[in-house]
C-alpha cells in the first residue's frame, strides 16, 4: 500500500521555522519529481513548491527565498525547511508525487500567529 505521512508541522510565532518531512512508503519515489502543497482554512489545495528527481527545485512566489525543498532518495523522504514564516503561511501541508500522484496523506498543520 502506498503511503504519504506528513510531520514536523506546528504552531509557531512569525519568523520563525519549521521543518517538515513526508516519507513515503510502499514504492520508490526516487524517480519521480515531488511537491509541497499547502491548504488554508476555507481555501483550495495550491501547489508551493517541487524538486525534480535530479534536484530541480521551483518555488512559488510567496515563498521563494523562504522556503527550501530538498530530498532524500535513500530514506524515500521530503523535506520541506521553512525559514521566516508568515502568519499567511498557516494551511495544512501535504506532499505528493507530481508524475504519478497517490492517495493525498493526513497532511501537518502548520499554524504561524502570535
Amino acid at each position: 500500500q502506498v503511503q504519504l505521512v506528513e510531520s514536523g508541522g506546528g504552531l509557531v510565532q512569525p519568523g520563525e521555522s519549521l521543518r517538515l518531512s513526508c516519507a513515503a512508503s510502499g514504492r520508490i519515489f526516487s524517480s519521480d519529481d515531488m511537491g509541497w502543497y499547502r491548504q488554508a482554512p476555507g481555501k483550495q489545495r495550491m501547489f508551493v513548491a517541487r524538486i525534480s528527481s535530479s534536484g530541480y527545485t521551483f518555488y512559488i512566489a510567496s515563498v521563494k527565498g523562504r522556503f527550501t525543498i530538498s530530498r532524500d532518495n535513500a530514506k524515500n523522504t521530503v523535506y520541506l525547511q521553512m525559514n521566516s514564516l508568515k502568519p499567511e503561511d498557516t494551511a495544512v501541508y501535504y506532499c505528493n508525487s507530481i508524475n504519478n500522484p497517490v492517495p493525498w496523506g493526513q497532511g501537518t498543520q502548520v499554524t504561524v500567529s502570535s
